[in-house]
């Protein structure tokens, strides 16, 4: 059993929100504040909204209603709670000075805005809005680089009640058009361009296709990011983000209903289109502000940077989980290690962060630089290392932790996902840290490993659930109900089936163990395996496609495509259009490290490409149960082409 690496000093403990909260309500120990947030959750949520001074501008008649059953929980029902007025109007008031959002950029500039002026920012570009005709429960997607103007935009869009769509600034113009398609924004949010490792990244060339593709958008809102004087340019549908902000009249926020839509974050599935979560304004609120003020033990004051995008739930998470807690949040456009592997750190030193939040790719890309990289930088300001998105392997944990913050600086290993608004599970800096956990259950949440049979399980590795609702939990896929059932309540009645493996220890630590379903995960990004398949059988010569994620040393996974090539194709660069294709549509963090073509792919009865099956032959493994397979000749032929390292080496 891994011993415990870190304690929190007496001090520390004494100060934290979670042991005020203890405090405020007589619980002795944080294992009984888990149990008791966990058996009590009307108790335990309504004294979270409490403690942190949650505003509802109309009080909740009750915390939870399930008389639509356990995965159509709504939450402070009757309640009224808009998300930009929890993380903008009250420190706007309280403290106007205190600064709410620095924005780095990679060519080292920064901008700064107090609480004063990003809620004057803010409610300008809600007017802004308002008045190129986006209203109440209408749709506004953002795809912007991670900045001011991204966090800026999710406010203002929450003010008027509005949906918030998160796209990920490195998409790819179909990935792109994907997300705008069944939604139809009336507004699309863009920047003109931003630098990616020193090289301009067009970004409104790419939303134009997009656009194009899904049919049209009413407006294009155009940030004037990287001074572009070659952009192309729609008259009449497009509009400069200044002269909107400039010409519009401040609105105050709109009195939302806590169960208003507030967020729709597309996360991809391993079958089928991306799936569309629906995040609600009194939900999202109060648990990322709670997970914020427990998990990350920020306050207010404090300085927190996730380096993420605002198109994966971290983007959201460091919005909320730090303005709403009063505390400066710290956004980067950039490369992480651009100029060089000392980026991070320098930004760490420049603007004091007191929290990070990385992932485990990101320090093994860095790792082999060295820690004197990080320890040419005054890193006394940094109190916690966040990590999320894939699971820890040891020797970069004890790398980060021992070589790079000399065992003081926890790191507080969380994971969830979009569809539960952010966290499952997560470390509490009260309980201590093992290597690589992930702690135990986020407060208030009824997480639980269970074996095949639906049994808990201890000391084996078997399907993380949860037992019960909580507020941050998505009230299904986007026009699909029926999926939302099917991907998380049918496996277990009742339970949320996440599709990550799990154990917990004889102590009560928890660790993950990869994904249990066939998402592919790629430094930290989920895509499907059939966005991928979808931009290779596009294709003429390609019959069919599969797409799996391998392990990689630096990126946790990297994807290789398994294509079918036609009769009559030519073969001669074949490999090279299927990897432009996917890189085209996807953007180039998805660009395949492989590209094998085959006879055949395994299939079901249905025509379901059997995905684990070519996963296993790829990794020299075990297939499994190959009794549902309507061609089980396919597997002769592809046995030999399926080794990865063989396919490799075609590819390169």
């Amino acid at each position: 059993m891994d011993p415990i690496v870190w304690t929190a000093s007496p001090e520390r403990i004494d100060r934290s929100n979670t042991s005020r909260f203890m405090s405020a309500h007589g619980i002795p120990t944080y294992q009984a504040l888990v149990h008791r947030s966990i058996e009590e959750p009307d108790w335990f949520w309504d004294a979270v909204v409490d403690f942190l001074g949650i505003p509802f501008s109309r009080p909740y008649s009750s915390v939870r209603n399930q008389s639509g059953g356990v995965p159509w929980t709504t939450w402070f029902d009757d309640g009224h709670i808009n998300l930009s007025e929890a993380c903008v109007d009250r420190w706007a008031t309280e403290t106007p000075d205190a600064v709410a959002v620095v924005s780095e950029h990679e060519d080292g500039s920064w901008e700064a805005l107090t609480f004063s002026e990003l809620h004057d920012r803010v409610s300008r570009l809600a007017g802004a809005l308002r008045g190129l005709g986006v209203g109440h429960g209408d749709a506004v997607a953002v795809f912007l680089p991670m900045s001011e103007q991204a966090v800026t935009a999710f406010l203002a869009i929450a003010r008027i009640g509005a949906l918030f769509i998160p796209i990920f600034s490195g998409f790819g113009s179909e990935a792109v058009a994907t997300r705008i398609t069944d939604p139809r924004p009336t507004v699309l949010i863009c920047g003109d361009g931003f630098l990616r490792r020193g090289t301009p990244v067009a970004m409104k060339e790419v939303a134009d296709e997009a656009v194009a593709m899904a049919g049209g958008v009413g407006r294009v809102l155009v940030v004037d990011y990287s001074a572009r004087t070659d952009v192309p340019w729609v008259e009449g549908r497009d509009v400069r983000w200044d002269e909107a902000l400039d010409h519009a009249n401040p609105l105050d926020a709109i009195d939302t209903d806590a169960e208003t839509p507030v967020v729709l974050a597309y996360t991809s599935g391993t079958t089928g289109r991306p799936k569309g979560a629906v995040l609600v304004h009194g939900g999202l609120t109060v648990k990322l502000a709670q997970e914020g003020a427990f998990q990350a033990d920020i306050h207010r004051g404090d300085r927190i940077m996730w380096l993420t995008d605002m198109g994966w739930i971290m983007g959201p998470w460091m919005t909320v989980a730090g303005l709403a807690n009063g505390a400066t949040i710290v956004t980067y456009d950039g490369a992480a290690n651009a100029p060089g592997p000392d980026r991070i750190w320098d930004i760490v030193a420049k603007h004091r962060l007191t929290f990070l939040g990385l992932s485990p790719t990101f320090v093994r890309t860095i790792q082999p630089y060295g820690a004197s990289q990080a320890r040419r930088h005054d890193l006394s300001s940094l109190e916690a290392i966040g990590s999320t998105g894939e699971p820890w392997n040891p020797d970069p944990w004890w790398w980060l932790f021992r070589d790079v913050g000399d065992q003081r600086i926890p790191i507080v290993n969380i994971s969830g996902g979009t569809e539960i608004g952010a966290c499952i599970l997560g470390v509490n800096l009260l309980q201590g840290l093992k290597a690589t956990s992930v702690g135990g259950p986020s407060l208030g949440m009824a997480a639980d490993v269970f074996d095949a049979a639906g049994r808990p399980v201890r000391e084996a590795v078997g399907e993380l659930v949860v037992r019960d609702a909580w507020p941050g939990m998505t009230r299904g896929f986007w026009k699909e109900p029926e999926r939302y059932l099917d991907t998380y309540w049918s496996r277990y009645p009742g339970v949320w089936a996440h599709g990550d493996w799990a154990s917990v220890d004889a102590e009560g630590f928890w660790y993950l163990h990869g994904r249990s379903d066939d998402t592919l995960n790629i430094a930290g990004k989920r895509v499907g395996p059939a966005e991928i398949e979808s931009a290779v059988v596009e294709l003429e010569d390609v019959v069919m496609a599969a797409a799996i994620g391998v392990p990689d040393p630096v990126k946790g996974e990297v994807v290789v495509v398994y294509a079918v090539p036609t009769a009559s194709a030519s073969l001669d660069g074949l490999a090279d259009r299927i990897d432009t294709a996917v890189t085209a549509a996807l953007g180039k963090s998805f660009r395949p490290k492989a590209v094998v073509l085959v006879g055949d792919l395994p299939r079901t009865r249905s025509a379901k490409i059997m995905r684990r099956v070519v996963k296993a032959l790829a990794l020299g493994e075990d297939p499994g149960d190959l009794s549902s397979l309507e061609n089980p000749d396919a597997l002769a032929g592809l046995t030999d082409e399926l080794k990865i390292l063989k396919g490799l080496q075609k590819r390169r």
